[in-house]
C-alpha cells in the first residue's frame, strides 16, 4: 500500500512539472506571436502617418 502511494506521489509530481513546462512553453510562443503582430501594426501605422505627411508637404510645395 505505502509502495502504491509513492509511485502516485510520483506520478502527481512528475504531471505538475511536466504540465507547468508545456504551459510555460505556449504561453511563450503566444506571447511572441503577440507581439509579432502588433509590431506590424505598429510599422503599417508608421507607414501611413509617413505617407500622409509626405502629402501634406507635396501639397504646402504646390501653393
Amino acid at each position: 500500500m505505502a509502495r502504491s502511494m509513492g509511485w502516485g506521489y510520483v506520478r502527481i509530481m512528475a504531471g505538475t512539472i511536466a504540465g507547468g513546462g508545456v504551459g510555460f512553453y505556449i504561453m511563450h510562443r503566444l506571447e511572441i506571436s503577440y507581439k509579432e503582430k502588433w509590431d506590424e501594426r505598429l510599422r503599417n501605422y508608421e507607414q501611413e502617418l509617413n505617407k500622409k505627411k509626405e502629402k501634406s508637404q507635396e501639397l504646402e510645395e504646390t501653393l
